[in-house]
């Protein structure tokens, strides 16, 4: 039934207008939103924002004493050691290349992680000794990428998914002590792939997600190690079934599914009898976290549209505690977030004047305690823009959410610049994160929207699939509807509105300027799709499996590839456009910046295009992360904001 159901999608045309079904909130009057007046707000240097440090990876060592971490102390992602009670980090590795996927090995003596070269996402494992010494190569698979590293196996296996490049599925495997993987799974459909959660029966077997690739469906399976023996535990058309953690005794699975309310909710599922106990549900997403190592509590994430709270679940009683964090964000960090005493959680908190640090949680306490200080002092809460989550209506009804950030002490008298920054994806959900690119903008005066426009994950099976066969049209409208909403606030300039936005957004960006020339005057975006036809060319194959997903082939659907490639109006674009690009992105390929750059420069706009060698999809280098800060910025302020009076 799934499978007709997508067909329509992909191959009929344009979809109707006709409002969709989203949770009930109310809309947002546009003349509430308030710049607040705060003495103590300025312009934050570029290079305080840009050399403030990130997160990419953590875990505890195996008797609790330790908690490694990837950040970019010295402008590279390498992996430091620091006391679980607090000390002056001590750096573990050091490589041009980011080291993320951090795991430790039961026995004590290893930290085990993933590398790839350049930004090219095609991982090889490592490990460095616990105690300090040299970094060692597991794996030599220039071929094949390996990630998800789980630990728990007996005789020190590690779970692992591997993906061919040839291959967009990947499958279930062990990586051994010697550095051997053993395949167990042989995945047959493009469309999926398997991750691994959770070892059971003393470390004999594996319950693994096995996930289709656009997000619409995933089913759990319980593995034999020795046998490879794959039994489906829960599973059915059009559904999410993900398991999390398993409890002590075994008996119950800690899940999250849609399949009563369509939407995301946690419960408890025993597979010996079928039964399920389910969490009380709320009216945005829920995830089952993990299980307390006492058995007694589950942790819970809990969505509030655009911000979460961690919550404790007594399993004898149904209490629900939230945990006392701030507002904003709330996460548990690492693929093993729990101290092995079980005393203490890893989690983030993080808001749009927020940068994220990492904290210890005591669960017996309620007390949080700094494991990093990575911001510069000069970011600080107090000097940055706070957030606010809006509603509003787009163009056929359907309700949008979004979150501004708005700058201090401005005047609403209808002359402020702003920007409106699409998220990527579209599979994906914009949430009350700290964003650099939006810090530094609303530091300077810049009233940022970042709207979840429909094809966003968090409300609801129609909502998410809303663009299939429709890439750069309702989303695109909904766009334009937040730049109109900030219009409405009366702070706005209509004439001085951006756009910016990286992958999908990126894309977005460049449909913007085409499609609806005279709505913006000004784009900057990072590696962004221009042609649909040569990205299904050049991209990874899972790439490829995903946009089969939205759009089908280009062969199946060439009407739809032209309707949604921006190559079709481009041409029509004004705004001057700023694109950055790595060199080794293979989501989105560098020929599309250059497609952008040769066709907007033969053409005589106003253009300028950046590459940045040995980066993939994103930038991890220090010095190409403050670059392409300072560049996006000072462009947004050369053409939107005034000219002084000379």
């Amino acid at each position: 039934m799934r499978s007709m159901i997508v067909a329509v999608l992909l191959f009929s045309a344009s979809p109707l207008a006709a409002q969709i079904v989203t949770p009930e909130r109310p809309v947002t009057d546009p003349r509430t939103v308030e710049s607040p007046a705060n003495p103590e707000a300025r312009a934050v240097p570029l290079e305080d924002i840009g050399n403030s440090r990130g997160i990419a990876g953590v875990t505890w060592s195996a008797d609790g004493k330790h908690i490694f971490v990837s950040t970019n102390l010295t402008g590279r992602y390498n992996i430091w050691r620091t006391d679980a009670d607090g000390s002056w980090p001590l750096q573990m590795t050091q490589s041009d290349e980011t080291q993320t996927g951090l795991a430790a090995s039961r026995d004590g003596k290893w930290l085990y992680f993933r590398q790839d070269a350049g930004g090219d996402e095609y991982y090889n494992i490592f490990r460095v000794p616990t105690g300090g010494g040299s970094v060692e190569q597991v794996t030599r698979t220039p071929d094949l990428s390996e990630t998800g590293l789980v630990p728990g196996g007996a005789d020190g296996l590690i779970a692992l998914s591997v993906k061919k490049k040839s291959e967009a599925q990947s499958n279930l495997a062990v990586l051994a002590p010697d550095g051997s993987v053993r395949v167990l799974t042989a995945e047959a459909d493009p469309n999926f792939g398997w991750s691994p959660r959770v070892w059971a029966d003393g470390g004999k077997t594996i319950f693994a997600n096995r996930e289709n690739i656009d997000s619409t469906a995933s089913e759990i399976w319980r593995v034999d190690v020795a046998t490879g023996k794959a039994t489906r535990v829960l599973g059915k058309d059009d559904t999410i079934y993900a398991v999390a953690d398993v409890s002590a005794d075994g008996k119950w699975l800690a899940v999250t599914t849609n399949e009563r309310t369509g939407r995301m909710q946690a419960g408890l599922y025993a597979p010996a009898s079928g039964e399920w106990k389910w969490l009380k549900p709320i009216v945005w997403d829920q995830s089952a976290l993990r299980f307390t190592r006492d058995g007694k509590t589950l942790l819970v994430e809990s969505s509030d549209d655009l911000r979460s709270r961690l919550v404790k679940v007594d399993l004898a009683t149904g209490t629900e505690t939230p945990l006392k964090l701030p507002q904003g964000i709330n996460f548990t960090s690492g693929a093993e977030p729990r101290s092995p005493d079980g005393t203490s959680l890893l989690v983030v908190n993080m808001a749009a004047n927020v940068t994220g640090e990492l904290n210890r949680y005591d669960l017996a306490t309620d007390t949080v305690t700094p494991v990093t200080r990575l911001a510069l002092a000069s970011v600080r809460p107090e000097v940055l823009a706070t957030s606010q989550q809006v509603t509003y209506a787009s163009f056929d009804g359907t309700l949008i959410s979004a979150l501004v950030t708005m700058p201090a002490n401005l005047k609403r008298d209808g002359s402020n610049p702003a920007i409106v920054i699409p998220h990527g994806g579209p599979t994906g959900k914009t949430d009350d994160y700290f964003d650099d690119i939006a810090a530094a903008l609303a530091s300077r005066g810049f009233i940022i929207i970042a709207p979840n426009f429909r094809g966003s994950t968090g409300y609801g099976k129609a909502f998410q699939a809303a663009n299939y066969n429709d890439l750069g049209g309702g989303d695109l409208k909904d766009t334009i509807a937040a730049k109109q909403f900030l219009v409405e606030s009366g702070y706005v300039d209509p004439k001085r509105v951006g756009i910016f936005g990286g992958s999908y957004g990126g894309f977005m960006t460049l449909m913007a300027i085409g499609k609806a020339p005279d709505e913006f005057a000004a784009g900057v975006q990072w590696f962004g799709i221009i042609n649909w036809r040569t990205m299904y060319r050049d991209m990874d194959e899972v790439l490829k499996a995903y946009l089969r997903s939205l759009m089908g082939t280009p062969e199946e659907n060439p009407e739809g590839y032209d309707r949604a490639s921006p190559l079709t109006y481009i041409a029509n674009a004004k705004a001057p456009l700023l694109t950055i690009q790595g060199d080794n992105d293979i989501r989105v390929p560098r020929g599309q910046a250059q497609e952008v750059d040769d066709i907007l420069r033969a053409k005589g706009n106003t253009v300028e295009t950046v590459f940045y060698p040995a980066e993939g999809h994103g930038f991890r280098k220090r010095e190409n992360q403050l670059d392409s800060l300072k560049r996006t910025v000072e462009w947004l302020e050369r053409y939107l904001k005034p000219t002084p009076p000379k």
